[in-house]
This record gives structure tokens, sequence and C-alpha cells, in this order.
């Protein structure tokens, strides 16, 4: 799937987001255009779907962060549920699951009343029957792809 070019090149734009490709091609000791042509395909197959910047959620004031399990009606189904769930900015995301209920979302507050306020918006989303809550403590291992990215090499 990937290469140790491609996982040099990933980590380099993971460390330096705003590197440009004369830079990494520079750095990586190849040439520009084996760079861009490297870039050009990892986007296209998927594996890099972007270059915005990391937005941390406590900075912009959100400090709680929680995880939601929702039970979902099942007459409505999945869908009509997580564009109801797009339109609440606190939800930062959803994913469908398997177990003991039907849909999990990372939430943000301002603090816990704000939360609870998010947490009334999405019990009220109609297809909600049933919710459960866990507050965040910490985050001792952040979200991270690059592991991911030197298996996926070494493969």
């Amino acid at each position: 799937m990937i290469d140790d070019l491609d996982a040099r090149l990933i980590g380099l734009l993971n460390a330096e987001p705003r590197i440009g490709v004369l830079e990494c091609s520079r750095r990586l000791g190849v040439a520009r255009g084996t760079v861009q042509a490297r870039l050009d395909r990892l986007q296209e197959r998927g594996v890099i779907r972007g270059f915005g910047p990391e937005v941390d959620p406590a900075a912009l004031g959100y400090q709680v962060t929680a995880f939601i399990t929702l039970e979902i009606r099942q007459v409505g189904g999945h869908d009509p549920v997580a564009a109801r769930l797009a339109a609440i900015p606190e939800v930062i995301e959803a994913h469908t699951i398997t177990g003991g209920g039907d849909m999990l979302c990372r939430i943000v507050g301002r603090g816990n009343q704000d939360l609870q306020r998010v947490i009334d918006l999405i019990v009220d989303v109609e297809g909600v029957q049933r919710t459960s809550t866990v507050i965040a403590l910490a985050t001792p291992v952040p979200q991270r792809t690059l592991p991911l990215v030197r298996a996926a090499a070494r493969q």
C-alpha cells in the first residue's frame, strides 16, 4: 500500500504541515517531481485526506470532552440521525458502532453546564431513543496515525 518513502513523506508533512514540495524533496533526498507524484497518488488513494490545520477544541474554549453512546430507533436508520447531529457544532465526531449502542459521538462543551446543553440537543434529535455519556478526564494517547503509517510501510 505504501513504502518507506511514502511513510517518510507523510511523517515530514505531519511534523511540518506548511513545508513545501521543494523543501520536502531536499530533506528526503529525492526529486521534486517524485515528491509531487507521491503526494498526488497518496491523495488520490485517500491516504492523505487534507492539509488543513489541526484545531484543539480546548484552545477555542471547549474545555470538556465527552463520548456519548446513542441508541437509535431502527425505523429511520442512522443517516437521518447523523444528518441532524452534523448540525450541532459541538458534535465533532460520530461513528456507527456495534455493541450496546448504535452510534458513538465525541462531543465538546465549554464546561459541564454547556455540555449538558449539548447532551440535551442530542437527546432531542428525532430517532434518538436513549443515550449514555462519559466525560474524558485526560488524553494520554491523542489521536494519531503515524504509527499506522510506519507499520503499513514495513508490511
